[in-house]
């Protein structure tokens, strides 16, 4: 079948060769099982005449790695089976827009993966409270006094902005901390912009697990990442941060009653970041699988694994309709 992966903008730029890219691996192995493959980016999305467009471009195999037609197509996007929604965060207006895109795509003869309209309704960082009862205590606020209550109560916090990603102006306050005004003020932009502020885990020295969801189950693969020299959390992609890490029993079950919330929605795939247990946030944009890791750490074929997931999602989509 025709397959269209709607690619990050800067991941474009670095695609040919890229195996850090959980897109790259499920490419690779979608073009192995002989469907044909395109790429583009969310400012080629268009509407005519009320239906949805992509200039997007075909894409190879050359030996072990993929590359791309130079030249681009202008596709309706039903005329592709399956479309893999892989734009990172952050989640701004040209973001939401490109959602609106799949709203005149039809349900029926597109699956898309993960929905755009699931997306879009699903923030990463605030909507990760429905499941409050596995999270570290938190508010989110633009209050200068609510945070400083938060504060007091707890000694050291984190504040995170609600539409980043890969720990994009992520910063810690301890109590007491001279600049601790001049830090709420430049996270809530002077109280106008709501964040999302967590309790401070120590554990957080040892790094996060990204817990992995695939339709309603969690993959018994976990990776640590480790903060980075100059930083408190892990912002740099490379072997010496990530080490193999493991899931307690207590962690599956918990974990995948969240894969099975997530499922319901149209969020077959998410990556749950976890501290001692906890769920600081759940990465549902274009969550990273670290494939090559985890098949490093664990000698197995992920990719083959969530390929042959995608496949039969659609199969039995569209299968049930004969």
């Amino acid at each position: 079948m025709d397959i269209l992966f709607i690619i990050d903008r800067i991941e474009f730029k670095y695609f040919e060769f890229n195996n850090l890219v959980t897109n790259f691996w499920l490419i690779r192995e979608l073009i192995k099982y002989n469907n044909q493959v395109f790429i583009t980016t969310i400012d080629n999305l268009c509407l005519i005449n009320q239906k949805a467009y992509a200039h997007c471009r075909k894409v190879s195999l050359d030996k072990d790695n993929i590359v791309y037609a130079k030249e681009t197509q202008l596709s309706i996007i039903e005329s592709f089976r399956l479309v893999m929604f892989r734009q990172d965060p952050p989640v701004d207006l040209d973001y939401i827009n490109s959602t609106y895109i799949f709203d005149f795509v039809d349900k029926n003869k597109t699956i898309v993966i993960n929905s755009p309209s699931a997306i879009r309704d699903f923030n990463e960082k605030m909507h990760t409270l429905n499941f409050a009862h596995l999270m570290p205590p938190n508010i989110v606020s633009a209050s200068k006094t609510d945070i400083i209550k938060f504060l007091n109560e707890y000694g050291e916090i984190v504040l995170k902005p609600l539409n980043k990603c890969f720990g994009a102006g992520v910063m810690t306050l301890k109590k007491g901390d001279k600049n601790t005004a001049v830090i709420i003020n430049s996270m809530t932009n002077n109280g106008s912009t709501l964040c999302m502020v967590q309790k401070y885990i120590p554990q957080a020295v040892n790094g996060d697990k990204r817990v992995l969801s695939l339709g309603n189950k969690i993959l018994p693969y976990c990776i640590q990442k480790l903060p980075s020299n100059d930083d408190f959390k892990f912002n740099e992609h490379c072997d010496q941060n990530i080490i193999k890490a493991e899931l307690s029993d207590q962690e599956i079950s918990d974990f995948t009653s969240v894969a099975e919330k997530l499922n319901s929605l149209g969020i077959l795939m998410a990556g749950l970041d976890v501290i001692d247990g906890k769920i600081i946030e759940i990465n549902v944009t274009s969550p990273c699988y670290f494939i090559k890791e985890i098949n490093n750490h664990f000698n197995c074929h992920l990719e083959q694994e969530i390929t042959s997931f995608i496949l039969n999602s659609v199969n039995e989509k569209f299968l049930a309709k004969v």
